[in-house]
């Protein structure tokens, strides 16, 4: 009972450091790119484009294949 006792302060800071840290990151905004040409099949290419257009980084979409920007908003 007591050793319960001993541990529940440690489990909450445990979990009040799980939340804060999820909500301190910042917010991701996407934009399809607008100078990439072509099915995008390689994210490195895509990334380099969007570099290049301002952005962080870049990844193709799943399914149409096209190329999305990414930066922080």
């Amino acid at each position: 009972m007591e050793s319960s006792r001993r541990f529940q302060p440690a489990v909450i800071l445990l979990l009040l450091l799980i939340v804060s840290t999820d909500m301190a990151q910042a917010r991701e905004c996407e934009k399809y790119s607008e100078r990439f040409v072509g099915a995008c099949m390689i994210a490195d290419n895509c990334a380099n484009v969007c570099r290049g257009e301002g952005f962080l980084a870049g990844r193709c979409s799943t399914f149409r294949r096209r190329c999305i920007c990414t930066r922080q908003c």
